[in-house]
C-alpha cells in the first residue's frame, strides 16, 4: 500500500534519510498522516497537533508543509499516538489515530507497540511486512474541532540581554536567561572555542576559569613562622555554648604570645596577608560593592564588612520594596549571597533587614563583574516611608448607632493607626443607610482627614449597606475582597469629591475578634502611599493564612509575608 505518492519502500527510504533510521512508528505515522489529509478539502491550509513526540512529527514533516520550525506543528504531548490536521483558519479537521483493537489482527505489530516484546526477540522484517501490508487499516478517524487557544501561533514577545551570558533571550523568564538559571545540561563543561590561536579576550582559557573555581593558589605557613606578620583573615575561636566570634583579625600581626593560643584553636598553619591574587576580588571589596548598587532610598548599610558580610538598615520606618527577581539573579550567580526580609513588610527605622556576602575569601573576578551587571539595573532594597495621616472612623451599624451595642471599633482602630504615627481626628457612627453613609463621609473629610477607615456592614448580607454608601460618596477604584484569612472581606478605594480626597479602608467584622487581620497588613502600604492593585492582594495568598496562635506575636510570624 503506498503513502502518499510514494511506495512502501521509497518512503522507507525518506524515513531513514530524515530520521536516522526506518522507524516503524515514523512508517506508521505516514499512513496515518496521509489517512487526514484526504479527508481535508483541495487547497486547505492546514496546520498540525500531534500527540506524540515520538517519530510521529516526522512522518508530518515529511509529508506536509508543517514542520516545527515553522510553527505549524504543535507537539502536545498527552502520550498517544495519534496525529490532527486542520483548518488553520477556522479549526475543523480531522484526527487519525492507532486503534488497538484493529491491532490485534497483526501480532507482530501489536507485539512491537504495545512493548509485548524485548527489542532483540522482535522479528523485524515479519513487522516491516505486516506495517506495509495492514496500512491504513491500523487506524481510526473522527471529525474534530481544534480549540482557539492551541490554533494560536505564540509570539517570541520581547527579546533580551541576558546579563550573565551576554546571550539573547526572552525577559520572561526572568532576570537572566535560564541557561545562567540552571537549567543548561553542560554544568562546568562549557568552553568557549576561540575564534583565531590566541585566545579571545572575552573569554577565560579552560584553565583560567578552573582556577577561578577552585579558587587562588594561597600558601599557609606554621604558625611558628607567622611571628610578626599579618593574618590574611578572621579566624574564629568556638566556645560551644558560649561564644563564637574572631579571635584573630584579618590584618592583625601575630605575635609570639599568639602562638599557643592558635595551637589549641586546632590552627597549625596559617595564611599570611598578601597582595590580592590577579583574577580576583577580596571578599570585602566585593561585599562593599554590591552593597552600594543594592541599597535604595532610606536603606544605609555597614561601611566595613567584616568577613565579606554586611547588613543593610532601614533609615526611616516604612515599608520594604524588594526587587525579588533581580535579587534571585543575584542568588544564582556563584560565591555570592544575599538574604533579606519580605517584600511590603513593615521595617523599622535603625532595623537591620538583610545581609549580603562574597563567600569565598577571593572572589573570581568573572562571579563578580556578572553579579555587578545584575545589580546596575537599580537597588534591590528601597524603604517607602510612612506619612502621617488624618483619619477619620466611620462606624456603620444601626444597632450602634442606637446604642443597643457598644462601639468597640473606634478605640481598635485608634490603637493601631496611632502605633504607626498618624491619628485619628474625627469618630462618626451612623445606622446602616447608605445616603447617611455619604453624608457622614462629607463630614470627616470637613474635618481634615485624609484616610478614612469604616467598619462593619461589608459582608454579603442584605443590609450591609456600607459598599452603598462609599460609591453613593463618590468612592472609586474599589478593590473588594482580598485572599486573607481573617479579613477576606476588606475594603480598599479613594474618594474624590467636592468636599475633599481621602484613600478609604473597610475593615471587616473580624477586627475586633482578632488581633491581626488584613488592616494590619494592608495599613502600612497605604500609609507609605503605595498604589495596591488586584495583582498586589493576589500574591498576598500565599502567606495570608493566620494560625491564630493562643498567644499572638505578629508581627513576629509569617503571616502576611
Amino acid at each position: 500500500m503506498n503513502i502518499g505518492p510514494f511506495t512502501f519502500e521509497e518512503f522507507k527510504a525518506k524515513a531513514a534519510a530524515f530520521h536516522g533510521y526506518p522507524a516503524p512508528g515514523l512508517l506508521i505515522g505516514g499512513y496515518m498522516v496521509e489517512m487526514a489529509r484526504r479527508q481535508l478539502p483541495e487547497g486547505t491550509l492546514f496546520d498540525a497537533v500531534v500527540e506524540t513526540a515520538k517519530c510521529l512529527p516526522d512522518a508530518v514533516q515529511i509529508l506536509t508543509p508543517c514542520t516545527i520550525g515553522n510553527g505549524w506543528v504543535r507537539i502536545l504531548n498527552l502520550g498517544r499516538y495519534a496525529v490532527t490536521l486542520y483548518d488553520k483558519y477556522t479549526g475543523d479537521g480531522v484526527r487519525v489515530w492507532v486503534d488497538t483493537e484493529k491491532l490485534r489482527r497483526w501480532p507482530e505489530t501489536s507485539a512491537w507497540f504495545l512493548k509485548l516484546k524485548k527489542k532483540a526477540d522482535q522479528d523485524s522484517d515479519l513487522l516491516f511486512r505486516e506495517i506495509e501490508e495492514a496500512g491504513e487499516t491500523l487506524c481510526s478517524m473522527a471529525l474534530v474541532h481544534v480549540d482557539d487557544r492551541y490554533r494560536k501561533h505564540k509570539s517570541m514577545g520581547r527579546v533580551g540581554v541576558c546579563p550573565i551570558c551576554a546571550e539573547a533571550y526572552p525577559p520572561n523568564d526572568g532576570a537572566i536567561c535560564r541557561g545562567c538559571q540552571g537549567e543548561a545540561p553542560y554544568g562546568d563543561s562549557f568552553r568557549p572555542v576561540p575564534e583565531s590561536p590566541c585566545l579571545s579576550p572575552i573569554h577565560e582559557s579552560p584553565a583560567a576559569q578552573a582556577q577561578a573555581s577552585a579558587g587562588p593558589q594561597l600558601t599557609a605557613v606554621p604558625v611558628a613562622e607567622a611571628v610578626g606578620k599579618k593574618a590574611l583573615h578572621d579566624m574564629t575561636r568556638i566556645v560551644p555554648g558560649e561564644s563564637k566570634d574572631a579571635e584573630f583579625r584579618a590584618g592583625q600581626v601575630i605575635t609570639g604570645g599568639d602562638v599557643c593560643r592558635l595551637q589549641t584553636m586546632g590552627r597549625a598553619h596559617v595564611y599570611l596577608e598578601q597582595d590580592t591574587p590577579d583574577g580576583f576580588i577580596h571578599e570585602n571589596e566585593a561585599a562593599l560593592a554590591f552593597a552600594k548598587l543594592m541599597a535604595g532610598e532610606n536603606v544605609s548599610f555597614d561601611e566595613t564588612p567584616r568577613e565579606g558580610k554586611l547588613n543593610f538598615r532601614a533609615t526611616a520606618t516604612g515599608v520594604l520594596l524588594l526587587d525579588r527577581q533581580r535579587m534571585e539573579a543575584f542568588n544564582l550567580v556563584p560565591d555570592v549571597m544575599c538574604a533579606s526580609r519580605h517584600h511590603g513588610v513593615l521595617v523599622e527605622e535603625g532595623k537591620e533587614f538583610a545581609g549580603a556576602r562574597a563567600i569565598p575569601l577571593f572572589l573570581a573576578a568573572e562571579n563578580f563583574r556578572k553579579a555587578q551587571t545584575l545589580l546596575s539595573a537599580g537597588p534591590l532594597f528601597t524603604v517607602a516611608p510612612l506619612k502621617a495621616a488624618r483619619v477619620g472612623v466611620l462606624v456603620t451599624g444601626t444597632e450602634v448607632f442606637q446604642g443597643l451595642i457598644e462601639d468597640k471599633f473606634a478605640p481598635v482602630i485608634r490603637e493601631k493607626v496611632e502605633r504607626l504615627g498618624s491619628q485619628v481626628v474625627a469618630v462618626d457612627i451612623v445606622p446602616d443607610d447608605a445616603g447617611q453613609i455619604a453624608r457622614s463621609v462629607g463630614k470627616l473629610l470637613a474635618a481634615g482627614a485624609n484616610l478614612i477607615v469604616t467598619t462593619a456592614g461589608l459582608s454579603v448580607d442584605p443590609d450591609d449597606v456600607t459598599r452603598k454608601g462609599l460609591l453613593e460618596a463618590g468612592l472609586t477604584d474599589m478593590l473588594y475582597g482580598a485572599p486573607i484569612l481573617p479579613g477576606a472581606m476588606t475594603l480598599l478605594g479613594k474618594l474624590a469629591c467636592p468636599a475633599g480626597s481621602a484613600s478609604v479602608m473597610g475593615v471587616p467584622a473580624c477586627a475586633l475578634f482578632h488581633k491581626a487581620t488584613s488592616f494590619d497588613i494592608l495599613l502600612p502600604r497605604v500609609l507609605a502611599g503605595l498604589e495596591i492593585k488586584r495583582a498586589d492582594l493576589a500574591e498576598m495568598s500565599e502567606g495570608g493564612f493566620c494560625l491564630n496562635c493562643r498567644t499572638c506575636v505578629f508581627p513576629k510570624c509569617q503571616f502576611g509575608k
